[in-house]
């Protein structure tokens, strides 16, 4: 059969069935994130299963784009380079009329995020079990330069025979000196659940980011929930940045302390406290393995290994060098008023007149302080000036910010607008405790004092985080809806439905309507079309023994007549359409009924002459064998038949001519 591998094809995917560089054809859809998709594909040239990761559509074409772009690129040069039996492995990179794509190894099983979700919490000794191979993997990358920026369960595969692979190193980056920010230009990339503070606040990563992420896993693997929620990815990363991880024993009391302090330590927000790479982590986990294999509830000394310095995470933020301070001002010691005389001044003498000098003008004394006068009134007049300057400038300009809060979004709108305040609205948020369109925050705050003109941006409310409504979707849409609402498709489920077509949804877990949190995962429950029904072969059973299996098996069954027959007795199946094979339920089975032998008068010979007994006799179609009578006389005439004349026999039987 030709292939035609540049035609794009018009179903939900747009890319199944089609043939990428014309070797890989392109099958279910097994994975979809942000950036790109995963599906499952044949590689015709090697003739084997391997997984084929897309670039989403329309990514590249613009500036920023060629990052993402590029960066695609650069996975499969990075994991390429990776050659570690708990790495998925990388085989080709290419790119088909604009699809981006790579070729990986293909591992079926399930994901780490399965494990959780299907058994967390798990015993310390399982959850090391499974960390410890995801930390070798990363070891490996980190002694070759590369950080892969995004563990987190969902990148964390788990084969059928139990192999643990390290998926994605889409975010990895090779660690220079000159590349201490994010892929994206300053973007926060990864999944922020995950997301190291420092990678929040500054966008710098290097091996510690991998640490880090890996020690929430380790949390979530343990209490089976993530330390750090909130209504918004920002609000789960400002939580990274401002509080540590709790003790995973303050959800699941009873865990060694040692197992507390690899978690903190592995999760220290500050960079000299954590681990310095995965492989540094690695020897720690194996050393808290050991202990819990030998059983012990509490080791002192290797829980101090561990353990943190109290304290001195913020000893250094709260020194504040001398020099930098500022030396408050000194208030002026008090001094005489100027109407007053100083404490030591001498009384005035009023001198005689003849020692009065000359009148030619104001004496000394009399101008200097007409000039101070002067001076005074000039000083009281700038510092009016400037009060009243400062007064205006700095509290009278301004007026209060309505407060918005509680208000619909368009209420707020019209009332910042009527006070003469711009509006910026961000990215609308879930809050289970608002109406959707209800204004949660604004900035500033209502009270704040803003100039005319000042932008006001409000944070609107989506409501309750509901699961979405996916039935009698196709599995693409039902992903692209778990997507939109920040949810995270885990994992589908095929069932058989005798009403909706395969690849249809016919439910979610957690059902649609169920209150869920931005991160938490939903499976599907997908049709695999109508249940194939067994048809078997009934010729030659009683009718009523078929007619009773087949409408057991939810067929409905129709005579189609009934028709003679030598081998099958009447009231049994002769025959049946189809013949066997698989139905769906309500199809129909036609079945023809045998009537046996058809049976035909034996005729009255008697006096015949031989030759037209015989002929009379095959006529009707019996077969004709001549016998001679007891009394025999060589005379040719027939006197009966066995059968005799009268009695029903079998067409084509046969009829015994006595002749005498």
């Amino acid at each position: 059969m030709d292939v035609d591998t540049h035609a794009r094809p018009t179903g939900p995917s747009g890319l199944a069935g089609r043939v990428l560089d014309g070797r890989y054809r392109i099958g279910r859809r097994i994975a979809r994130g942000g950036m790109a998709s995963v599906h499952e594909a044949h590689d015709l040239r090697l003739d084997r299963t391997v997984a084929v990761k897309v670039m989403h559509p329309g990514l590249g074409d613009g500036a920023s784009d060629h990052a993402f772009a590029a960066r695609f690129v650069r996975e499969a040069r990075a994991a390429a380079r990776l050659s570690h039996p708990n790495v998925v492995a990388v085989y080709d990179q290419g790119e088909d009329h604009g699809d981006t794509y790579l070729a990986m190894e293909y591992v079926p099983g399930r994901t780490l995020r399965d494990v959780i979700a299907d058994e967390a919490p798990l015993s310390p000794s399982r959850a090391l079990a499974l960390v410890e191979p995801v930390l070798s993997a990363l070891a490996a990358a980190h002694e070759t330069g590369l950080v892969h920026r995004d563990v987190k369960p969902e990148n964390v595969l788990i084969a059928a025979d139990g192999r643990i692979k390290v998926a994605d190193f889409g975010l990895a980056k090779a660690v220079s000196a000159d590349t201490q920010h994010t892929a994206t230009g300053g973007v926060l990339i990864g999944t922020v659940s995950y997301l190291a503070p420092e990678l929040v606040v500054d966008g710098r990563a290097d091996a510690r980011a991998d640490v880090y992420a890996v020690g929430v896993v380790l949390y979530e693997l343990l209490t089976g929930v993530k330390p750090h929620t909130g209504e918004s990815p920002i609000q789960v990363a400002y939580r990274h940045v401002n509080h540590d991880v709790p003790p995973p024993s303050e959800r699941v009391p009873g865990l060694p302390a040692y197992v507390d302090a690899l978690v903190a330590r592995a999760t220290a927000r500050d960079l000299a406290r954590r681990p310095a790479d995965a492989a540094v982590l690695l020897r720690q986990v194996r050393r808290v393995s050991q202990a819990l294999a030998a059983g012990r509830t509490d080791d002192v000394d290797l829980t101090a290994d561990l353990a943190l310095d109290p304290g001195a995470a913020t000893a250094g933020a709260l020194a504040e060098p001398v020099s930098d301070r500022t030396a408050p001002l000194r208030r002026p010691e008090p001094g005489p008023s100027p109407d007053e005389p100083a404490a030591h001044a001498r009384p005035l003498r009023r001198p005689a007149r003849s020692e009065r000098a000359p009148r030619p003008g104001p004496s000394p004394r009399v101008r200097r302080r007409r000039r101070g006068l002067v001076l005074l009134l000039v000083a009281l007049l700038v510092a009016g000036g400037v009060g009243g300057g400062a007064f205006w400038y700095g509290w009278a300009r301004y007026e209060a910010a309505p407060s918005v809060v509680g208000m619909t979004r368009a209420e707020a709108v019209e009332t910042l607008q009527s006070a003469g305040l711009e509006v910026a609205v961000e990215t609308p948020v879930w809050d289970a405790d608002t109406e959707r369109g209800e204004v949660l925050s604004a900035d500033p705050g209502g009270g704040s004092r803003v100039l005319s003109g000042d932008t006001v941006t409000l944070t609107v409310s989506r409501g309750a985080l509901l699961a979405p409504q996916v039935r009698g979707l196709d599995e693409d849409a039902a992903q692209d809806a778990l997507l939109e609402r920040d949810l995270v498709f885990g994992r589908s489920v095929g069932r058989w439905s005798e009403t909706q077509p395969e690849g249809t949804v016919l439910t979610s877990r957690p059902k649609t309507g169920t209150q869920l949190e931005p991160g938490d995962t939903v499976n599907l429950v997908v049709s695999k079309g109508r249940r194939p029904i067994s048809v078997g072969d009934w010729t030659g059973k009683p009718l009523a023994r078929a007619q009773a299996a087949l409408e057991d098996r939810g067929l409905t069954v129709q005579i189609s007549g009934e028709e003679y027959d030598d081998t099958v007795p009447a009231g049994h199946v002769l025959a049946q359409t189809p013949a066997g094979g698989t139905l769906n339920r309500g199809d129909t089975v036609t079945l023809t009924l045998s009537r046996g032998p058809e049976l035909v008068e034996v005729p009255s010979v008697r006096a015949n002459g031989v030759t037209a007994a015989r002929e009379k006799l095959e006529a009707l179609g019996f077969e004709v064998e001549v016998k001679q009578n007891d009394s025999y006389f060589n005379l040719g005439i027939a006197v009966r038949t066995d059968p005799e004349a009268g009695d029903m026999a079998p067409k084509g039987s046969l009829i015994t001519l006595y002749v005498v």
